[in-house]
């Protein structure tokens, strides 16, 4: 769980997990200025705490490397805002165990009305679809929600993947997917219902619009890699770490 400010949706998030589908939580927290760690530590969380503020990209990167130095076969990460519904982990968890993929992701958006019905803005709903069909049809995909806080992984992706190449903020998700896709990582989602509300973290219209255009210019570096002309250590292959 990679944690900014998370007091008032941590236990919700972690109380939805069903029981016996995880075998360990860690939590990343951010540098966090409310009680995320204390609240964590006190539902028996294993915590790594971050002494500055390092942005989302590099709380993942923390995240990952602490999971490949466990025994672990899957990692699955969300986001402890509860937006993303903790009771259809063993879904995704499951798809990786029986075979058919090696990412799985949590797809907000199965229809518009479900999607606007459960408070997301109008604006981000068109952003979200906009990008996601550039995606798609940029890396031969068939995804319903490329940017998705909750994710599954299968520990070949963790130790192949160069993520801590990757960027330091939101755009890193992004990046991590399509590293995927160059490494022919199969990827499949599955739908999680929509919650959107005060209390669940969210990036405004500005910081959107930034994200928006550095997602563009990294399906572009994918395709300036595979067509030869630039290459970028993104898409180079990582040593795995055990």
């Amino acid at each position: 769980m990679p944690a900014y400010n998370a007091v008032l949706t941590l236990e919700r998030t972690v109380a939805d997990i069903p029981p016996g589908s995880v075998h360990d939580i860690l939590l990343v927290d951010d540098c966090s200025r409310d009680d995320t760690i204390e609240l964590a530590q006190r539902l028996g969380i294993r915590v790594i705490r971050h002494e500055r503020n390092r942005g989302y990209g590099a709380n993942q990167k923390t995240c990952y490397t602490a999971a490949l130095e466990t025994d672990a076969d899957i990692v699955v990460m969300i986001h402890p805002d509860y937006q993303y519904d903790s009771r259809v982990i063993p879904y995704l968890v499951g798809f990786i165990e029986l075979g058919i993929c090696d990412v799985v992701l949590g797809s907000r958006i199965r229809t518009r009305g479900e999607a606007l019905a459960g408070g997301m803005p109008v604006w981000k709903y068109l952003a979200n679809r906009a990008l996601t069909v550039i995606e798609n049809v940029a890396l031969g995909q068939n995804l319903g929600d490329f940017h998705s806080g909750l994710r599954a992984y299968s520990r070949e992706v963790l130790e192949t993947v160069s993520f801590l190449n990757n960027s330091d903020n939101f755009v890193f998700d992004t990046q991590f997917l399509l590293q995927c896709v160059h490494f022919g990582f199969r990827l499949g989602d599955i739908p999680v219902p929509v919650r959107y509300f005060e209390e669940a973290s969210s990036i405004d219209f500005r910081r959107s619009i930034r994200y928006g255009l550095s997602t563009i210019g990294v399906v572009a570096q994918y395709w300036l890699q595979r067509l030869g002309l630039r290459r970028s250590a993104l898409f180079e292959r990582a040593a795995a770490v055990r």
